[in-house]
């Protein structure tokens, strides 16, 4: 399998036993990635700026409690 619509099709023809063990193992691998990219963002400094930003704002008073 090497396109997307490749792959639709193999997974719309699973059993639903299949697809349920497929949907699972693709929420844990998705997240997975998520989870690498978050990091790497993060180590990167990618987020510094929002976060003395927001500190900043909270310092400020300009936050509401939730």
């Amino acid at each position: 399998m090497h396109t997307v619509q490749e792959v639709k099709s193999a997974v719309s023809q699973l059993p639903k036993g299949d697809l349920a063990r497929f949907r699972e193992w693709f929420e844990e691998f998705d997240a997975e990635l998520w989870d690498e990219q978050f990091e790497a963002d993060v180590a990167s400094g990618k987020f510094d700026e929002f976060a003395h930003q927001a500190i900043s704002d909270f310092k400020a008073g300009k936050c509401k409690a939730l």
